[in-house]
Parts: structure tokens; sequence; C-alpha cells
């Protein structure tokens, strides 16, 4: 089974959108908010800071949410990737 996290938050329309779908094709996450608490951000910034798939975003001054995590890290998706993509 993957293990499937979702980087959002309340503050963001596109991450509700996100989780719906999610739930509705019943793909298991974990949903993190990072407007939460310290550790929901520094686990985002975790993979913000190190990841190439973020460079693009961070030279747009963008923060890169919603943000799909597959695996630690394995593919990282900012829009809803295809279903295939997510399940098993």
């Amino acid at each position: 089974m993957k293990k499937i996290i979702v980087f959002g938050s309340k503050f963001w329309p596109d991450c509700d959108p996100v989780k719906e779908f999610l739930s509705q094709n019943n793909i298991k996450h974990a949903y993190l908010d990072i407007s939460e608490g310290m550790f929901n951000l520094k686990s985002f910034l975790k993979y913000r800071d190190n990841r190439k798939e973020f460079e693009e975003i961070k030279a747009k001054g963008q923060v890169g949410l919603p943000c799909i995590v597959v695996n630690d890290g394995e593919k990282i998706f900012f829009d809803l990737p295809e279903l295939s993509e997510l399940q098993d």
C-alpha cells in the first residue's frame, strides 16, 4: 500500500478539492494542515527546502500547496495526478 501524505492549509482553497477527490476514490491518505502547528509545517518544509520539484514554485514566490507526497518523496504532485499514480 502506498503511503500518501497531503500537505495543505485551510487558507488555500485548492486543498479541499484534493482531499475530496482522494476520499471519493477511496485513496487512503493523511492530511497535514501546515497552518495548524509546527510539526506539520516542519514536515512540509523538509520537502520544500530540499526537493528539486519545488525550485520553480519557490522561484515564482509560491508556497506549493496542495502538495501530495507518495512514499516519503518517491513522487511529489502539486495537482491531482492520474488515479493510477496513487493506487497500488
